[in-house]
């Protein structure tokens, strides 16, 4: 079963990018009917930038990452830029569609070649135009500052000692073949400017080894806060090799905090901290597994318990234990609009504060990005969580 399944997923994949392309060049290439030394033209560019992805994607993982970084981010803009497009696209042609039923129920006769090809023309240069602009824009938003966010969060179980306290939280940071170590400083200098009691990172910090990536993740181990710097393992860190990166991130002075919690404060007044591995942990064998039970036992029931886990699927474990606050990442806020509702399938919250039984929720939208170098309608973000108490 397995073996027929690790031959299915290439053959479909494959095939799903083959159609892709196919679809994305007939639409705004073929219908057009230019010239056929445009024609050919548009054929090259399209295959071009889709091998640039490809190798993005299949060669990133082995080669050097600094002198390959133009190839990562023609591939991967690509890849926005070609979303965008195939969205467009579809909404085109179900409105084609739409006009069509219209024009059989009213038995209207059928459009003119001239007719279809200046609709395909207008079509074309409507999707072209929005993709690329949507791109551009998108880029300046991925690579500028990241956005800010004020979020006040009533906890009833706080100290009054410990009122006030603010949490920075930094999430998939995304390290690697175009985020790099320039990146990472401005991102601990904003946070510095903060003057946070806290910071936490939840999950998604690298993309590679830590041979290719401990310079880019170093200026993080310079970040100081009052109670220190916590951190939660990603789905991210499982593939590159989970226990590396969090012997990396101790050493440089990152506690990382794994199905355990600790004490906010001093005594009584303290709150907990907890964080638990990613959640697609629970499906690896071996090894340390998500556990938020674990994460909390021993807890005084009187104390007030913020919980750190990558993924907003542990906000229902979470509930069950007790869990005053969760902060989550994982979902990029979507990332490239309308894909935020497509996450909706994987996750049950996509960015922002929600409150599920007694426990709060807080998902953010991502410091960094992966795969396209761009964010629409789902800035990068730095999340500022100041506790009060009801």
């Amino acid at each position: 079963m397995l073996r027929a399944m690790s031959i299915a997923f290439p053959i479909l994949a494959i095939t799903v990018f083959i159609g892709w392309h196919y679809y994305i060049w007939a639409r705004l290439v073929r219908d057009v009917q230019p010239p056929n030394r445009l024609r050919k033209a548009g054929l090259a560019l399209i295959l071009t930038l889709g091998t640039a992805f490809l190798f993005a994607m299949l060669v990133g993982h082995f080669a050097p990452a600094r002198a390959l970084k133009p190839a990562f981010i023609l591939g991967f803009s690509w890849l926005g830029t070609s979303f965008t497009f195939f969205i467009l696209l579809i909404i085109a042609d179900i409105a084609k569609l739409g006009i069509w039923g219209v024009r059989r129920m009213a038995r209207l006769g059928p459009d003119s070649p001239e007719r279809r090809r200046t609709t395909a023309q207008i079509i074309a240069g409507v999707v072209a135009t929005t993709g690329l602009v949507s791109t551009l824009v998108g880029t300046f938003s991925a690579f500028g500052t990241p956005k800010t966010e004020h979020v006040r969060v009533e906890l009833p179980r706080l100290s009054n000692k410990m009122v006030g306290t603010r949490i920075v939280q930094l999430s998939d940071l995304h390290i690697g073949p175009i985020l790099d170590r320039a990146w990472v400083e401005k991102v601990v200098a904003q946070v510095q400017s903060i003057s946070p009691d806290l910071v936490v990172i939840t999950g998604d910090l690298v993309d590679g080894s830590v041979e290719k990536l401990r310079d880019d993740v170093a200026p993080l181990g310079t970040m100081q806060a009052r109670y220190g710097v916590y951190f939660v393992t990603g789905n991210h860190e499982f593939i590159r090799g989970a226990e590396p990166w969090v012997e990396e991130l101790q050493r440089i002075g990152i506690r990382v905090l794994r199905n355990e919690h600790v004490l906010i404060g001093e005594g009584d007044d303290a709150f907990c901290l907890a964080g638990v591995e990613d959640f697609s942990s629970r499906n690896r064998d071996g090894g340390r597994r998500h556990d938020v039970a674990a994460a909390v036992r021993g807890v005084d029931p009187s104390r007030e318990v913020v919980l750190l886990s990558h993924q907003p699927k542990s906000i229902d474990d979470a509930a069950a234990h007790g869990v005053g606050l969760l902060l989550a990442g994982h979902t990029h806020g979507g990332q490239i609009y309308p894909w935020r509702y497509f996450v909706y399938l994987q996750q049950p919250y996509v960015s922002g504060l929600h409150k599920v039984g007694g426990t709060q929720l807080y998902v953010n939208r991502g410091t960094g990005f992966w795969g396209p170098p761009v964010r629409v309608g789902a800035p990068p973000e730095i999340t500022v969580i100041e506790l009060v108490k009801d």
